[in-house]
């Protein structure tokens, strides 16, 4: 990620090519992963946002062959994005301090005040169904 994404603190990470592939309802987060192909190897990424959910999030297809689920902001700044470090089994703020944390949210490096907060997430194989 290049230095100007870093100091407007610009996500990596796109919104789904099919906005169809999830749905929010009763704090739950449903993502298809039939029509989420971004998330279908080991490094893959989406990020949610929009009005009907009530905080954006990055879900992550990890290189522990996982899924991972964060609230994307940073506890850096708080208002700062997270991305998954490609080739690895870390997240990273896009800021320029560029804290780092593992999968389990613990924060390994940088700037970031306390750690990231993973969101519950369960699959079956088809969907993952996350508690926002």
């Amino acid at each position: 990620m290049g230095i100007f994404k870093r100091i407007f603190g610009i996500c990596a990470t796109q919104v789904p090519a099919n906005s169809g592939c999830w749905t929010y309802a009763g704090g739950k987060l449903e993502v298809l992963l039939d029509k989420a192909p971004e998330l279908s190897q080991k490094g893959g990424a989406i990020r949610l946002e929009g009005p009907s959910l009530p905080k954006r999030v990055l879900v992550v297809h990890g290189q522990d062959d996982a899924f991972h689920a964060f609230p994307n902001r940073c506890t850096h700044l708080g208002h700062r994005r997270i991305d998954p470090v490609p080739g690895d089994d870390k997240i990273r703020c896009c800021s320029v301090g560029k804290s780092t944390f593992d999968y389990s949210g613990k924060l390994l490096s940088g700037s970031a005040k306390e750690s990231l907060e993973p969101l519950a997430l369960e699959s079956d194989g088809s969907k993952l169904v996350i508690t926002v």
